[in-house]
């Protein structure tokens, strides 16, 4: 018996299929090999196609079939994961009617702003835990402002992983911990925050129906299992948002547990089942894909847009002609901490909210022609991301989060021993390594929901933590200059904005 997840993300789509009794990876794709492309009409807009993620789910598809070699009858259960904040909209014929407002899209802030003020912090803060800033239903109230005639074909607005399981089972639908990272969702009222639709006049009947995040949530239709090489029927039980999905992966389900990534974004969320907020909506609480109105559980996301992109940009541009990410992390090595003055603050894809929602760009400061080279550049990005993630650690911590052990797939810059353990010193925090990813942890979702796991434990047979960074105290008193020295020079440039 076998377990099928996806992570849909806006570098690619992951497939993963898993056998359900060891937990073991049976076979694994990633679709495309290249990075997606990402449509940039104006400064700040991040767009793509949905029906591109779809192309390459299907892709995957076929890969981890053709590795696995296995009957698709045997494969019980499907479960998505996505990335989080996004916009689709659709007709009724189910047609998407424009490219999907993505993550990392910061169009809609003076929208959110706006609304913020005008509904009042306190309410929002209160009822919402967040402000409506540059979230879904802000991006929806900005189509509305600026695309009328594409907003009164809408039939649906939904997430990224929404269309996707509309894709497959024909039904359209959402959880509570989408509602809420789309900022719709009451914790008052436990249901959808119709003081946010209603003061951006959005009709509620746009809004999908509410299915539980581990349910059965649909059956893959015929054409779907077609497309896919699957079987008709097939249940899809699972639905999370990539960071809440990302700690489902390594086991992070109850107050007190930390999971981090740091992929082309940069997270750190942390469980907690008090509903706190920050004043100034700098990191965000969400429900987590556990939550119950009888045993609360909720994630406090806080997010850094410019973290694994910030690496990426360094290869394509500044690293010598197929030199790879090993090796660029070994030269990073070379350096000494602090990187001999460099400074980088990875801040260059789009609005941040650590930042206020500022859009501040990236800045490499303190550049020596005579004495510096790209192994400091290096270096210094991986601090820069490290120090990024400890300034919104500390607003987490400010909100009584507990930070002692973090939880962390192997994966993307994690597979950097010298980001593993600027992470652990800077943040003074232990790290626990996994071999796992958002669609092996989509895959597992997918087996609670089905009910072919008894209870969420029995889901991680076979999550084994793979190595454990403890913070190194020798480097301590260097990083802490490194980042006083970081933190002046990014606060510098925020009173000049």
């Amino acid at each position: 018996m076998y377990l099928l997840g996806y992570d849909i993300g806006s570098s690619s789509v992951k497939a993963a299929l898993l056998d359900a009794g060891s937990g073991a990876v049976v076979a694994s794709a990633v679709s495309p090999e290249t990075e997606l492309d990402i449509i940039a009409v104006k400064p700040g807009w991040a767009e793509q196609r949905p029906e591109v993620w779809w192309e390459h789910a299907r892709l995957a598809t076929a890969r981890v079939l053709s590795t696995a070699r296995v009957d698709s009858g045997d494969i019980k259960a499907i479960g998505i994961s996505y990335q989080m904040h996004g916009l689709v909209i659709v007709n009724r014929k189910f047609e998407v009617l424009r490219p999907s407002i993505i993550w990392c899209d910061s169009r809609a802030v003076e929208t959110g702003e706006r609304a913020f003020r005008t509904i009042g912090g306190e309410t929002c803060l209160w009822r919402c835990l967040n402000s409506p800033g540059n979230f879904t239903a802000s991006k929806l109230k900005w189509v509305m402002d600026n695309e009328p005639d594409i907003f009164s074909q809408i039939y649906k607005a939904m997430l990224p992983g929404d269309y996707i399981a509309m894709k497959m089972t024909g039904d359209i639908n959402i959880t509570p911990s989408g509602l809420s990272e789309g900022i719709m969702w009451d914790y008052r009222d436990h249901g959808i925050a119709t003081l946010i639709l209603d003061h951006y006049r959005i009709p509620h009947e746009l809004i999908p129906d509410i299915v539980p995040t581990f349910s059965v949530q649909g059956h893959l239709t015929r054409t779907a299992a077609e497309e896919l090489g699957l079987k008709t029927g097939t249940l899809v039980s699972y639905r999370a948002g990539d960071q809440p999905n990302n700690a489902l992966s390594l086991n992070v389900l109850n107050p007190g547990e930390i999971a981090a990534t740091a992929g082309t974004s940069g997270v750190v969320y942390g469980v907690t089942d008090m509903a706190n907020f920050d004043p100034l909506s700098r990191v965000n609480t969400f429900v987590h894909v556990n939550h119950r109105e009888d045993n609360p559980r909720y994630g406090v996301l806080m997010c850094i847009n410019g973290t694994g992109i910030l690496n990426s940009w360094l290869k394509r541009q500044v690293a010598e002609p197929g030199m790879s990410y090993q090796v660029m992390n070994e030269r990073a090595a070379e350096i000494p901490a602090g990187s001999d003055g460099i400074v980088i603050i990875p801040y260059g894809n789009g609005a941040e909210r650590t930042l206020e929602n500022k859009d501040l760009g990236a800045l490499i400061l303190g550049i020596n022609f005579n004495t510096h080279t790209r192994a400091h550049l290096f270096r210094a990005a991986q601090e820069g991301i490290v120090f990024a993630l400890k300034y919104g650690l500390d607003i987490m911590r400010a909100m009584n989060v507990e930070i002692t052990t973090v939880r962390a797939g192997k994966a993307n810059m994690f597979l950097s021993p010298l980001f593993q353990k600027a992470f652990a010193t800077v943040t003074n925090a232990v790290v626990e390594l996994y071999n796992t990813d958002g669609s092996q942890g989509a895959a597992r979702g997918a087996g609670i929901g089905a009910g072919i796991y008894s209870t969420p434990r029995d889901a991680f047979v076979g999550l084994r933590c793979e190595d454990i960074i403890e913070p190194d105290r020798t480097l301590s008193p260097d990083y802490a200059r490194a980042y006083d020295a970081w933190r002046n020079k990014l606060e510098h440039e925020l009173k000049g904005r």
